[in-house]
């Protein structure tokens, strides 16, 4: 069974009072993350990869010894960031809670060193990427980023928030100024209690 374009879990001008504009999410959403579902379809067809779920297909196919990743990587492991990624985005202001508070707090020294080590990553990604938080496989929680759709799949290690520093995601609203960017999505759009479910 193909893939599909999830719907967005809120309206496309939901998050503009927040630094999100309907244009942002008609480009990001309706095109990019539509070309991934598109292309991901195309390239799977045909080969033993067809009925395999999102995951299998990522942690299959990824190759650790190459920069250049194959297409059906490329493709597929983008589609499963941008499913998450947008559910880690909220119209509400949501609090951190105490459990997941708790954790960055014991992990980095307080929630605003792990906010300060997070926008770091996602600024010093060359080129496009992602920044994560995840739960490594000894449990403990980190900082990383990636290159190009590299997720924390591949590394065994689980998401719990992640954020797309490739331009089509904040060019629109932030030109180039993507710490701006990462701020802004730090204190304003992050839905902290997605965040904490995955814990």
């Amino acid at each position: 069974m193909a893939f599909t374009l999830p719907e967005l879990p809120y309206a496309h001008d939901a998050l503009a009072a927040k630094g999100m504009s309907r244009e942002t999410l008609e480009y990001h959403h309706d095109l990019h993350h539509k070309a991934y579902v598109d292309n991901g379809n195309k390239l799977i067809a045909g080969t033993e990869w067809e009925g395999k779920t999102l995951e299998e297909i990522i942690t299959g196919t990824y190759n650790a010894t190459a920069v250049a990743q194959n297409g059906i990587f490329n493709n597929i492991s983008q589609l499963w960031n941008h499913n998450q990624f947008w559910e880690w985005l909220s119209p509400e202001t949501v609090a951190i809670p105490g459990e997941l508070e708790k954790a960055l707090t014991e992990s980095f020294g307080s929630v605003a060193k792990f906010k300060e080590d997070f926008s770091a990553a996602g600024a010093a990604q060359f080129g496009s990427g992602w920044a994560w938080l995840v739960k490594d496989k000894d449990g403990s929680l980190k900082v990383t980023k990636t290159e190009n759709g590299v997720n924390p799949l591949v590394f065994g290690q689980t998401a719990l928030l992640g954020v797309d520093v490739w331009e089509h995601s904040y060019y629109i609203d932030f030109r180039n100024k993507r710490p701006a960017y990462l701020t802004n999505f730090l204190d304003n759009l992050v839905n902290w209690e997605k965040v904490a479910s995955a814990l």
